[in-house]
Formats: structure tokens, sequence, C-alpha cells
């Protein structure tokens, strides 16, 4: 995953402080800023913390008024804005059947 940020050291580090520095940036990013596919386009932060409950709900009743005010714009259901339960890091077959 750091590798595919732009702002990538691909030359390397100077020193173990800008190494350190740049982790510290890179771990803030993704777990405050970042939202994952995986657990429906929430920051692991606010997942951490329970606010993800609110942000989805808040999330279809969006997505519903948009639906309403321009139905012609989805030929289907609006996105599934459910939270989702159980998430993995690596999960392996037996987790992703069984779940």
């Amino acid at each position: 995953t750091c590798k595919y940020r732009p702002n990538y050291p691909y030359k390397g580090f100077t020193d173990l402080m800008q190494a350190r520095a740049w982790v510290l940036s890179f771990v803030t990013w993704y777990n405050q800023v970042h939202r994952h596919s995986g657990i429906q386009f929430v920051t692991p932060q606010a997942r951490h913390e329970g606010k993800d409950h609110a942000i989805l709900e808040n999330r279809k009743v969006v997505y519903e008024k948009a639906r309403l005010v321009n139905p012609r714009r989805w030929t289907g259901q609006t996105r599934n804005w459910n939270r989702i339960e159980r998430v993995w890091l690596n999960p392996d077959n037996n987790q992703m059947l069984n779940h």
C-alpha cells in the first residue's frame, strides 16, 4: 500500500528520522483520511470509533433523496450502504465462506 502513494520515496530516505516522519504521515492518512472500500468507504478511525453507523445511515438518506429527485439516474437500487460487520486482513477461503 505504501508504494502506491504519490509521495512514496522511491529513492529512499536520507536518515531514520525522515523515514519515521514519512511513515507517521502515511499511517495518519491511511487511518484518518483514506476511505476504505472494504468497509463501505469510511475511514478505519471512523469505524473504530463507531462513527461509521451514522455515516452509513446518512449516506442511505442522501442517496434515496437524490434518487427521488432524479430517478432516471438510477436503473435499479442505490448503492448498498449497509455496514459490513466482519472485516479481515488477508482472509482465507474458510473465513469468506463461513461468514
